[in-house]
C-alpha cells in the first residue's frame, strides 16, 4: 500500500470517528498512532509522542491560551456582562430593533475581554434574551442575534482561534489578533444593519420604537462599564501594537488587568476565583489536549506527503486563484455544518496549508478568513454550538428558533469574506503598521 494511500485513509478514519462522536484529541491520535506504527515502527511512535507532548505542553507560545481564558473567566466574575448589554441598550433601544442591535454591541465589547464565541454566548444570551422577548422580539430574531454576536468572541481579540491557527501555520500570534480588529468592527455593524434591514422587509420580528424614556445622563452613566473593557483592550492589544508587549505578555497583562478589575469592583470573591481558575484549567486541557492531537495528525501528513500531492492535484486542474478560493470557502461551509469548528481547523490546515502558500495568499490575511467561515459554522445546522449554548441557558429559545433566526447572518459574514477577498488591506493594514 503506497505511503499517499495510509495517509488517506487515517484523514478518512479521523472524520469518521469525529461524527461517532467520539472526542476530538482521540479522534485524531489514535488513528495518527495507527498509521506511524504501520509506516515506521514503535520506537518513532514513541518518539514522536515524546517529542509533540513535550514541545507542545511546554510552549512559550500555548501559555498564551490559559492565560486569555482566565482574562476571560475574571471579565465574567467582575459583573460586567449585564451593564454592557445595559448601555447599548440605553443608547440604541430607540432604533428599530434596537435590542438586538445593542446585543451585538454589547456581545463585540464583551468579545474583546473573552476570546471565546460559547462564553460570549452563554454570558450575554441570558439577559438580551430577557430583555427581547419582554420587549416583543421575535424568538428567531432573539435567538439569531445571540447567537450571531457571540460569533465575534472567536474575530475580535483576544481570539484562541487565532492562536491555535498562528501556532499551526507558524505565524506571529500579535500580527493575528492585531488582523481581527478591523474586520471584527465591520463584521458588527454588519450584523446591525443585518437586524435594521431584516426589521425593514419583516416589521413582526421586532416590537414597535422602545418608548422608555431614557435621559442623557442615564446613557453617558451606563457608559462606565464599557470603559473597563477599554481600558483592557488597550493594555492587551494596544500593547502589541506599539511593541511594548509579545502576545504571550499582553495575555500576562490582560488577566493581571482583569484580575485587578475585579477587585476594584469588588465582586471577586474566593469561590468566583476558585470557579475561574477550574474554568480556565478545564479549558486549557481541553484546547491543549486537540493540539497535541493535531500536531500527531501532522506528523502522520508529513510523511505520507498527502497535503502536497492534494495541492499538485488541484493545480493540474487549471483553477485560477478566485475559483479555488471560492471552493475552500464551500468546503469550510459544508464541514462548518456537520463538524466540531476547532477540530475543523485542526484537521484541515495542515491538508490545505500547501496549497494557501502555493497561490500565493498572506496567512495572516488567510487566518483572519478561516475565523470568518469558522464563525458560520458556530452558528449553521446541525452542530452549530452557539446555538447550543444559547438552547442551554436560555431554555425560552427553541433550537428552531435559533437556528431560522442564525441563517440570516450567514450573509453578512459572506458579504465581509468577499470584501477582504477584494481588499485584502482590511485585515493586513493594522499588521502591517506593526511595531516590531
Amino acid at each position: 500500500m503506497s505511503i499517499s494511500i495510509v495517509g488517506l485513509i487515517v484523514i478518512i478514519a479521523v472524520f469518521v470517528l469525529m461524527f461517532l462522536r467520539i472526542p476530538i484529541a482521540i479522534a485524531m491520535g489514535i488513528p495518527a498512532c495507527i498509521g506511524i506504527l504501520y509506516l515506521r515502527d514503535w520506537n518513532t511512535l514513541l518518539s514522536v509522542l515524546d517529542t509533540t507532548v513535550w514541545q507542545n505542553s511546554y510552549s512559550y507560545t500555548l501559555t498564551t491560551i490559559p492565560l486569555f481564558v482566565l482574562m476571560g473567566q475574571l471579565i465574567y466574575s467582575s459583573g460586567i456582562s449585564n451593564e454592557l448589554f445595559t448601555a447599548f441598550r440605553n443608547w440604541l433601544s430607540k432604533l428599530r430593533g434596537g435590542l438586538a442591535m445593542a446585543t451585538i454591541g454589547s456581545s463585540a465589547m464583551f468579545a474583546a475581554a473573552s476570546g471565546s464565541s460559547l462564553a460570549t454566548t452563554g454570558t450575554i444570551g441570558v439577559m438580551a434574551s430577557k430583555e427581547m422577548l419582554k420587549a416583543g422580539y421575535a424568538k428567531s430574531l432573539t435567538g439569531g442575534s445571540i447567537a450571531a454576536g457571540g460569533t465575534l468572541g472567536i474575530l475580535i481579540p483576544p481570539s484562541t482561534m487565532m492562536i491555535i491557527y498562528g501556532m499551526m501555520t507558524e505565524q506571529s500570534i500579535g500580527r493575528l489578533l492585531i488582523a481581527g480588529i478591523l474586520p471584527g468592527i465591520i463584521l458588527t455593524f454588519l450584523f446591525m444593519l443585518t437586524i435594521y434591514v431584516s426589521s425593514l422587509i419583516k416589521p413582526d420580528l421586532v416590537s414597535k420604537t422602545n418608548e422608555e424614556n431614557i435621559t442623557w445622563k442615564e446613557r453617558f452613566n451606563s457608559l462606565k462599564s464599557t470603559i473597563w473593557i477599554i481600558l483592557l483592550f488597550i493594555v492587551v492589544i494596544g500593547g502589541i501594537y506599539a511593541g511594548i508587549f509579545t502576545a504571550t505578555e499582553s495575555a500576562g497583562a490582560g488577566a493581571l488587568g482583569a484580575f485587578i478589575i475585579a477587585l476594584i469592583r469588588r465582586k471577586l470573591t474566593i469561590k468566583k476565583l476558585n470557579e475561574a481558575i477550574f474554568e480556565t484549567v478545564k479549558t486549557t486541557g481541553f484546547i491543549f489536549a486537540i493540539v497535541i492531537g493535531a500536531f500527531i495528525l501532522n506528523y502522520v501528513l508529513t510523511i505520507t506527503r498527502l497535503p502536497h500531492l492534494i495541492s499538485d492535484f488541484m493545480f493540474s486542474k487549471d483553477l485560477s486563484p478566485t475559483m479555488l478560493f471560492i471552493l475552500i470557502v464551500i468546503m469550510y461551509i459544508i464541514l462548518g455544518a456537520i463538524m466540531d469548528t476547532l477540530s475543523m481547523v485542526v484537521v484541515t490546515i495542515p491538508i490545505i496549508l500547501p496549497l494557501i502558500e502555493a497561490m500565493g495568499f498572506d496567512l495572516i490575511w488567510f487566518g483572519v478568513i478561516i475565523v470568518l467561515v469558522v464563525e458560520m459554522g458556530l452558528i449553521s445546522p446541525p452542530v452549530g454550538m452557539n446555538c447550543f449554548v444559547l438552547n442551554g441557558v436560555v431554555k425560552e429559545l427553541e433550537l428552531k428558533d435559533i437556528f431560522k433566526g442564525a441563517l440570516i447572518f450567514m450573509i453578512p459574514i459572506l458579504v465581509l469574506v468577499a470584501l477582504l477577498y477584494v481588499f485584502p488591506e482590511i485585515a493586513l493594514y493594522l499588521p502591517n503598521t506593526l511595531k516590531s
